[in-house]
């Protein structure tokens, strides 16, 4: 098949609200335009949804719940398997309408959609692994048995930086363990959510399991749903501050929460590392998705003995990366998501060289249409820095060093964050000591690249809770039941 023009590939992604298994306007009429962050210019334009279309989108959801629990666990599986397959032979759509709307190049887009699909193959398989177990009890007289039971409808609400995969890191476990959905993606990059909801209705998921409403009025139309006592289950990524205000408003309904918020991930570099490779690690850790992930290494710790040759070559490295549309061949580093974050990631570098620390490469913002940011390593960085202590979603690496291992895991530690973490030392005794001694819910050990659909993706303290991905992760949209036989 002939590849879809870029034109042709918007035209061919779904604009409207998906609801109770059709596809329909706002009740309104009201739309949201959807922009290219690399140009400025409106890709399209997607239904703003009501309060009315929130209520309608659970509506539907709930009147499906009972009739999708009641589905066999190889046929929920078999949806999710066709699903893969289907995204993997799409893959060039999907990376190419990732990249319009969100700006990341197309090479890193690929990788997305390869990581996101692993979600729905990982979750096909794990479907009909659901068990609960039988033993006898203590004093004989009883029988106990435990049985698992989907949550429940679950309301999704997706971030714009990973625009596939973070849904289908939801979607795959609450399809695998019978539970119906409300997802809200991002306002800045609804395409890929709704081509996803296209493709999982043409797999054969029965109408109402999955519910898609994109809308510019999150808080007003989210708010309802959650204190609606019919909805279970809320499970958010994106920003600790505004997780902090969803779980307030859970509390009222007592609803399952997963919470995959903030991170401010450190990069440690210790003497004995191997330096090439911990460069190599660097650039992953931090540019992946352009600095703009919550795993993305933060605040980079590097012993005093090798810290000269860190900084050289990660400089280097970085200086040498080509900025530009990510739909342009040879392009290794894309725009920002819009304005606003272009302007925080400056904010955060002018506080640090206001502060003394030094410009190794990069430093400034692109000049001309679109969000650009130079890649960018700064050295000498002093701890009253604010990229120090705030999240910087951009392609800023800030550098200090260090004397000893408990200094930099004492360093690393002092965050509210808990998140993402790295390590680069070839001491097996210090991985196990640091690896114990770090307050993060995920650690890489030589390596800057740690997400994998088997692995609990996670953290602890403002970062969040509950696991996705794994076999954690289909836990989070099951009940256990007990049921205690008299003999």
């Amino acid at each position: 098949m002939a590849a879809l023009s870029q034109k042709a590939l918007i035209a061919s992604v779904p604009t409207q609200l998906f609801i109770g298994g059709k596809w329909r306007d706002s009740s309104t009429g009201a739309t949201i335009a959807v922009e290219d962050p690399a140009t400025g210019a409106t890709l399209t334009q997607v239904a703003d949804a009501s309060v009315a279309d929130g209520k309608a989108a659970l509506d539907a959801a709930v009147a499906a719940q009972a009739d999708w629990a009641k589905v066999p666990p190889r046929d929920r599986g078999e949806i999710l398997r066709a699903a893969f397959e289907q995204i993997m032979a799409r893959k060039d759509e999907f990376a190419t309408l990732m990249t319009l709307e969100m700006g990341k190049p197309l090479a890193e887009a690929h990788g997305e959609v390869v990581y996101g699909a692993e979600f729905f193959r990982w979750f096909s398989e794990e479907a009909v692994r659901i068990h609960g177990r039988y033993a006898v009890a203590p004093n004989g007289a009883t029988r106990l048995m435990t049985m698992k039971a989907p949550v429940g409808p679950t309301l999704m609400i997706t971030p714009w930086n990973f625009p596939l995969a973070m849904g289908t890191r939801k979607i795959g476990p609450a399809i695998a363990a019978g539970c119906t959905m409300v997802v809200k993606p991002a306002s800045q990059t609804p395409l890929s959510m709704l081509a996803l909801a296209k493709l999982l209705e043409d797999c054969g998921l029965p109408k109402g399991v999955l519910n898609v409403i994109t809308t510019s009025h999150t808080g007003d139309v989210m708010e309802p749903i959650i204190r609606d006592p019919r909805l279970r289950k809320l499970t958010f990524t994106g920003s600790t501050g505004i997780g902090q205000r969803l779980v307030e408003q859970s509390a009222e309904g007592l609803l399952r929460l997963s919470m995959e918020l903030g991170g401010n991930a450190p990069f440690i570099v210790f003497e004995d590392a191997d330096v090439d490779k911990a460069v190599e690690g660097a650039m992953l850790a931090k540019m992946r998705n352009i600095g703009e992930a919550c795993t993305a290494a933060n605040r980079f710790f590097v012993h005093e003995d090798v810290a000269d040759e860190f900084a050289t070559k990660f400089a280097k490295r970085m200086g040498a990366l080509t900025v530009g549309k990510g739909t342009k061949k040879g392009v290794e580093v894309g725009p920002l998501i819009d304005g606003k974050a272009r302007d925080g990631v400056m904010e955060l570098v002018e506080d640090a060289t206001a502060k003394g620390a030094k410009v190794l490469t990069g430093g400034a913002a692109v000049a001309g249409r679109g969000y650009f940011v130079q890649p960018t390593v700064l050295a000498d960085v002093p701890k009253t820095a604010r990229c120090m202590t705030e999240e910087i979603f951009g392609p800023v690496a800030p550098i200090c060093t260090f004397r000893t291992e408990a200094e930099a895991i004492e360093r690393a530690n002092a965050t509210e964050y808990g998140l993402a973490s790295y390590v680069f030392t070839q001491d097996m005794a210090r991985t196990i000591r640091v690896a114990e001694a770090l307050e993060f819910g995920m650690i890489g050990i030589n390596q800057g690249v740690i997400s994998n659909a088997a692995a609990p993706f996670g953290g602890m303290k403002a970062s969040g809770f509950g696991r996705e991905g794994g076999f954690e992760g289909i836990e989070e949209y099951l009940e256990t039941k007990y049921v205690g036989i008299a003999l």
